[in-house]
């Protein structure tokens, strides 16, 4: 299977702080792949490393088999939209095509066009007058004109109204269905997510808490409600993602491959988002827990 991101032991140290640490990832090519954790996790750390804005403190990284931002045809291959959608507020949006057409090997102008033609977009208006969600669209439509094989997102709609993310969203994905690239997104809004993305990792602590495909993570996660129970009494192939405890009853968020037949236990499904809180929430277990990985 061809991999769009490797990283092995991945490391970045600002000062004294480790800002990412021990991130070993293996991300296959042709998903929509949505990173996610709590503010300081790590995850622009880790998306600028991807894009090459950063070097690795420890460990290594590959994107598209290349070292990221070695060489300008490797810069070619990868697009980047970082938070609040940057754009220069003194240029218009034609201005800002014809700067893109510059500095891109692989710039597609047709496409950069019809896009903004599309949105509705002035090709005269001046980009510090247009709306956050018209910013948004003009960033995005910059990174897909440069028809990235690899197109990281960090946080884009955080900002944005929910009409505005919700446009901003469907314009990725058609553009992912029409051109057939690769997406790491990076969000705090688990619906986004759901909505977009097939392929999860979850960073917490500068730590890669669980990666894989969204299908197969909800399949073996599974959440066990019953008469309190320590968790050393849970079959060896059960494990815990984080408990929760009463005096009489348990409540179990795990990850196995196995059947449960343990008719003590009602079982429940997860949403996407109970999967990421799960993860997140430190508090549950009380030591950190080491990195699951879930590929097909």
């Amino acid at each position: 299977m061809t991999s769009v991101l490797q990283a092995q032991a991945l490391g970045r140290k600002y000062g004294k702080r480790w800002a990412l640490r021990e991130c070993t990832l293996d991300i296959p090519a042709g998903h929509v792949v949505g990173l996610v954790g709590p503010n300081g996790a790590g995850k622009t750390t880790l998306l600028k490393l991807a894009s090459g804005q950063l070097e690795p403190t420890a460990g290594g990284i590959t994107v598209l088999g290349g070292r990221p931002g070695n060489t300008p045809a490797q810069l070619a291959k990868v697009g980047f939209v970082a938070q609040d959608t940057p754009v220069y507020a003194g240029l218009t949006v034609a201005e800002h095509l014809r700067l893109g057409a510059r500095l891109n090997l692989r710039w597609d102008a047709a496409m950069a066009r019809e896009r903004i033609e599309r949105l509705g977009l002035d090709p005269s208006q001046r980009a510090g007058r247009l709306s956050g969600g018209q910013r948004a669209q003009l960033a995005l439509t910059l990174g897909l004109a440069k028809r990235p094989d690899l197109l990281i997102l960090d946080e884009p709609v955080s900002s944005l109204d929910p009409l505005a993310r919700r446009e901003f969203l469907q314009g990725l994905m058609e553009a992912t269905v029409e051109h057939r690239f690769s997406v790491v997104l990076s969000s705090h809004l688990v619906s986004d997510l759901e909505r977009v993305c097939d392929f999860l990792i979850v960073l917490v602590d500068s730590r890669v808490q669980v990666a894989g495909d969204v299908e197969e993570l909800l399949d073996t996660h599974h959440r066990l409600t019953g008469a309190r129970r320590d968790p050393d009494r849970l079959p060896a192939d059960q494990h815990v993602v984080c408990a929760r405890h009463t005096d009489r009853q348990s409540t179990y968020v795990i990850r196995t491959g196995a059947p449960i037949h343990d008719p003590a236990w009602k079982v429940s499904r997860l949403s996407l988002e109970d999967l990421v809180l799960a993860y997140m929430d430190q508090r549950a277990t009380g030591t950190p827990r080491p990195a699951l990985e879930v590929r097909r």
